[in-house]
Parts: C-alpha cells; structure tokens; sequence
C-alpha cells in the first residue's frame, strides 16, 4: 500500500517533485565540482612541490643559515698559464664549489635517521661547476712613421742603440683574450638509497640509473634538458675537474624543472668538491604524515645548526595563478558550496511543506480512513526522499559533466617558487644553495605551468548520495511534521 501510494502521488506531481529534485541536484552538483576542483589543486600543488623534493620526502635539512662575514676567500679564483712562445693555445680551467658553501657532517644523516617517527634519510652534496675557457692573443708592436729610423746616418750609437739616440716610437695593436663561462650543476646522490633523493622526480628515458654498487663509480646520469643542450647520450662522457665521466642514463624530470644537470654518486661528489665526509642536503621519509610537525620538532631540538623543512613549508613559498585559484576553491569554492546547498534543502523543504498545505483535503480523509499520523508523516516523507534520491542521480551527472569538461579544457595555471633560504649563505656569481634545501636550485624565482585537472573520487560520489538523502528528510521532515498536525474535521471542512 505506502508504495503503490507512493508511485501513484510522484507521478501526479510530477511536476512539483521535478522542481524539488532539480534543486537539489544544481547545490550537489556544486558541491562535486568543487571538490573534484580542490582535489585537482591538490594534486597540482604536489607535482609542484616534487620539483623542490623528491618524490617521497617529507622533509629536508640543511644548515642553518648563518651571517655574511663579508669575507671574499670563498670567491673563486681563476689562474692560467703564461705562454712565452707566442702560441695562442685554448686554456680552460674549472672550479667546483658546493652549492652555498653550507654542508653538515654526514655523521648527521644517521643522527636525523634515528630520530623518532623517521622510516628514511639520505645525504646528498649539491655542488657548482664554473668552467672558463679560452685563449689569450698577442697585440703587434707598430712602430710610428715618424718615429726612430735616423740612427742608420749617424754611425754607431745613434738609432735606438745602447748609449745613444732615442727609442722607436710606435705602440701595440690587436691582441686580447676571448673566453666562455659555462656553469652546470652537479649533484651527488646516494645510490645505495635510490627510492629516497631528488633523481626520484625524473624518468630514467635513455640508459639506466644507478647501480647500488657504483658507490664510487665514474658515471654520471644527465638531465634530458642538459643532455639536448651538450649533445651529450647514453655512453658519452662528461670532464668534471679532470675527472671523465660516462653517461649511463638520461633522466626526464616529471616536473620539467631538473634538480641538477648531472647526477653522480656522492663519494664522487665529494671528491670533486673536496667535500670529504659532506652533505648539504638530508632527505627525510617519516613514518606517518601525521607525524610529520612531531619529527621537524625533534630534529630541529636534537641536532644543533639545521634548518628543517617541510612539505607545508614549501606550499607558503608558491605563488601564481595556482596559489589564487587553490584559495579561491578552498575557501570562497566551499563556503560557496554549501551556501547554495543549505539553501536548496532550505527550498526543498518549503515546497514540501507547501504541497502538503495543499493536500490538506487528502490527508483529512486518510486519517478520517483510519491512517494515524504516523503513517501520513512516513509517506509524506518516502515520497520527499524518492525527490532527494532523483535529484541526487541529477547533481551527480551535473557535476560529472563539469568536472570532465574542466579537465578537458585542462586551464593552465602558473606556479611560482620564490628563491629558497635553506641553503645558506650566496654562492658565486648570485648563486644559492637550494630552493628551501632543494639541490642546485638558484634564488631567481621559476615558473612553472600546471594544466588543472579535476579528478572524481568514490568518496565524492559517496557524499553526493549522502546529501541526496539529507535533503530528502529535511524536505520530509517539514512536510511531515505539517501533515502531523492535520485534524481530520478541518480537513472535511475545507473545500477545494
């Protein structure tokens, strides 16, 4: 009987249950899209935040900064050979320096490591390569027309000789020296760890990656970028401070921003930068994201002169059209959201309410049959929840379609990091040690474009059927408790 009842009285009114229903699927079609939205900048927000960390890391350390010194001793020195024979012979010197000139002890990694809520930590030096080549020409004496020649008439002493006569006048033409400066980046990695470090945001495309083995191996892996750039493939080989190194592999970063030009393993990397013993970059896995504040703390406490940085640390640091539309979505987007829905429950209700004023008649009768007002008040509200579940079905097609169109349109938003702290003091030439303890990274800020997605969960979905349920008994409940109060007399009275 409550169902046949029910299907009878929908399809009568259709038109009333369609208004009610459309309500409701407009504020949960809202409420999808915008959270399909934030999930999408979430996941934007981590791709960016990969390019300064490596994939896994939930924090780094580095040293702490510490004041200038206004000391010039740590300014790179360039010394070349005179050449006396008047060859013009290239020269090319280079020098590699770490990145910031800040390092700590690697006896630190296994300090940081043992600290409480840490699952993983690993080294790695970031170091600066400067190499100047070229060549030095010598000027050509030119002697002055008018100058010297009168002492082929005079005999001796006269003509430029010694103990007589002046000396040819003339001067030095042409000459110089022509050099090129290239800086790269070189980065020391641990390869016993390779889940853990900043080569985890790159693709190995080319070649392969490192051996554990290859602790102190004379190979490198390029940056794709650097690779294109140098010519530079899989079997060539690289000099680094009269050091020759094989190309194994070439990396594409999956961010397109390179932590380094050439990865090495680290006992190289300290060899090359007479860094025995040194990192400047720790990164740390914690055992649980909630614990994340917990292990800064404790790192920060136990291990004197490091700076921590963590992944929350790092979103303050981005700025752009990313970091306006994340607010936008997160803030305004939500409240928004539920503005619109509390507001079409609101509606929903009302017309519940108002369909019931005008079944006063009807409901008089059931309850003059015999119904109690329970039984009213149930199926006033089976049929407000059938409204709920239809509009629940509406606002969930609505928002898939919105978020599909947005991730087919896949808007570009920029996100720019801001040059880091974390690595101390400046390097030569304006360079600095690492964007917020990121390796290699320079202070100038860099741009990077992100196309938006907007991803649909089941927890979504979950919700949406939730809220199509809540409205259905928020509109049940008001017209229920309206039709509850309906005496059967006053209804008999009322002539429609």
């Amino acid at each position: 009987m409550f169902f046949t009842y029910l299907r009878r009285e929908l399809r009568r009114r259709r038109k009333a249950a369609l208004v009610v229903a459309s309500g409701l699927a407009l504020g949960i079609a809202l409420v999808i899209v915008v959270d399909s939205v934030s999930s999408g900048m979430g996941r934007a927000q981590d791709k960016v935040l990969q390019s300064l960390y490596g994939l896994g890391t939930d924090m780094t350390v580095t040293k702490a900064a510490q004041a200038s010194s206004g000391s010039t001793a740590e300014r790179p020195r360039f010394r070349f050979d005179a050449q006396d024979d008047g060859s013009e012979e290239e020269q090319s010197t280079d020098r590699v320096m770490v990145q910031g000139f800040q390092t700590l002890a690697s006896s630190t990694v296994g300090k940081v490591a043992g600290q409480s809520g840490v699952a993983d930590a690993v080294g790695g030096l970031s170091l600066q390569v400067v190499k100047v080549s070229g060549e030095f020409s010598r000027g050509q004496f030119k002697q002055d027309a008018s100058g010297g020649g009168a002492g082929g008439a005079g005999g001796a002493g006269q003509g430029g000789g010694p103990g007589g006569g002046q000396s040819p006048q003339g001067r030095v033409q042409g000459g110089g020296a022509d050099f090129d400066v290239n800086s790269y980046s070189v980065y020391g990695t641990d390869v016993t760890e390779p889940a853990l470090g900043p080569l985890t945001t790159s693709t190995i495309t080319s070649g392969r990656t490192f051996k554990e083995s290859e602790t102190d191996a004379k190979v490198a892996v390029a940056d794709s970028a650097y690779a294109k750039e140098k010519k530079l493939k899989t079997g060539s080989t690289v000099t680094v401070k009269d050091t020759e190194f094989e190309i194994v592999g070439i990396a594409t970063a999956d961010s397109g921003d390179a932590a380094a030009n050439l990865y090495v393993p680290l006992k190289q990397a300290q060899t090359l930068g007479d860094a025995k013993d040194k990192v400047t970059t720790i990164y740390v896995k914690a055992t649980d994201s909630q614990r994340i504040e917990g292990v800064k703390s404790a790192i920060q406490k136990n291990i004197s002169g490091t700076t921590v940085t963590t992944s929350a640390d790092l979103a303050d640091t981005v700025s752009g059209s990313l970091s306006t539309a994340s607010s936008l979505a997160t803030g305004v987007g939500k409240w928004l959201s539920v503005v619109v829905l509390a507001a079409a429950f609101l509606v929903a209700g009302l017309l519940t309410s108002s369909a019931v004023s005008r079944r006063v008649r009807e409901f008089g009768t059931l309850k003059a049959l015999g119904w109690r007002s329970g039984r009213v008040t149930r199926q006033v509200i089976g049929e407000a929840v059938v409204n709920g579940l239809v509009g629940g079905v509406l606002g969930i097609a609505l928002g898939l379609a919105g978020a599909c169109a947005v991730t087919a349109v896949s808007p570009t938003l920029q996100a720019q990091l801001g040059g880091g702290t974390g690595g101390g003091a400046g390097g030569p030439g304006g360079l600095t040690g690492g964007g917020m303890g990121g390796p290699g990274r320079q202070a100038a800020a860099k741009t990077l474009d992100i196309a938006l997605t907007a991803p649909v969960s089941l927890t979504t979905v979950t919700l949406a059927v939730g809220l199509a349920v809540a409205g259905g008994l928020v509109a049940g409940g008001f017209g229920g408790w309206r039709a509850s109060r309906l005496r059967p007399a006053d209804a008999l009275r009322r002539v429609e």
